[in-house]
């Protein structure tokens, strides 16, 4: 499959009734995921803040963990070596086990399955599937709110020449991207840092306001090969944040590519920023010559371990 048309397939996973269930009592969340399916996790603490959150990107369980922790275990494929590991140590902790993925060893885990229904998807391609539980299971959207973001992220689909703009600029000048967010947004920042990687096979950095002002900026002023960087920023509609990053770019001396996000809702406009990662990345692999799917010195790893 084309990866232009894997991206395709977000708006209708932004319409998926997965949910997780999340009404018995809890005192925190843990989350379980590595990679493409870790993100999810990354994503849903950042907006979540009713109770605590927990992530996990390894084979280890916080000792905290018991009957009263939601554990979730994230894996696209259901066969991810770490995730299946957490997952049995917190079911022998007593945790209530929710297991999100298309299949697999972790599809039989847990108290609760969510299937996806498509296994033919890079998993960083399935974020819908992923994070729509999330979102459905913790009160985070309403079928407004879905509405709206099916809608965004439908118009990327029709029209990414803005992205397309960006990614060219990039290419033609061999910049290596820079990806500053800030609350809500600081996990995409993350996610487009790792859409980069994969997609167009790049090293790139991110970061996010405030914490940046509190050591990014020093090296805004101050590092060598400057120019070799594209810097795009997360708008914002927090006056607090305008105002940081317009007083860094005047301090800094540095040139800053807005990115405006689209939508009323929390959820258009989160699934509109990572979308349009998708795409800059896209586009900027295709310009490189390199295959956004190509992911086989990660699989060779894999075998390796």
């Amino acid at each position: 499959m084309e990866f232009a048309e894997e991206l395709g397939f977000l708006k209708e996973q932004v319409l998926f009734k997965g949910k997780i269930d999340a009404g018995r009592r809890f005192r925190n969340v843990v989350i379980a995921g590595m990679g493409g399916s870790g993100i999810v996790g990354k994503i849903f603490s950042e907006i979540y803040t009713e109770k605590p959150v927990t992530l996990i990107d390894g084979y280890s369980v916080p000792a905290h963990l018991s009957r009263d922790t939601l554990f979730v275990a994230v894996s696209y494929s259901g066969n991810t070596e770490e995730t299946i590991k957490a997952a049995e140590r917190a079911m022998q902790k007593g945790c209530r086990v929710v297991t999100i993925s298309s299949g697999g060893e972790l599809g039989d885990y847990g108290d609760q399955n969510i299937h996806i229904p498509r296994s033919d998807l890079q998993p960083r391609s399935a974020i819908g599937y992923m994070l729509m539980p999330f979102m459905e299971g913790f009160g985070l959207v309403d079928a407004a709110d879905i509405k709206e973001a099916h809608k965004v992220v439908e118009s990327l689909d029709h029209n990414n020449q803005e992205c397309f703009a960006h990614a060219k600029r990039i290419s033609r000048n061999k910049k290596i991207p820079v990806v500053y967010g800030a609350y809500p947004f600081s996990s995409v920042a993350y996610r487009w840092k790792t859409q980069f990687n994969e997609n167009a096979k790049v090293i790139a950095y991110c970061s996010s306001f405030p914490e940046l002002n509190h050591n990014d900026t020093m090296a805004l002023a101050e590092t060598y090969r400057k120019d070799e960087f594209y810097i795009m920023v997360f708008d914002s509609d927090r006056k607090e944040i305008k105002k940081r990053i317009a007083i860094t770019s005047r301090l800094t001396q540095t040139k800053f590519n807005f990115i405006e996000f689209k939508g009323k809702s929390l959820a258009a406009r989160l699934f509109y920023m990572i979308h349009y990662g998708d795409y800059l990345s896209y586009h900027l692999g295709k310009m490189r010559g390199v295959d956004p799917t190509d992911v086989r010195l990660i699989e060779e790893l894999k075998k390796a371990l």
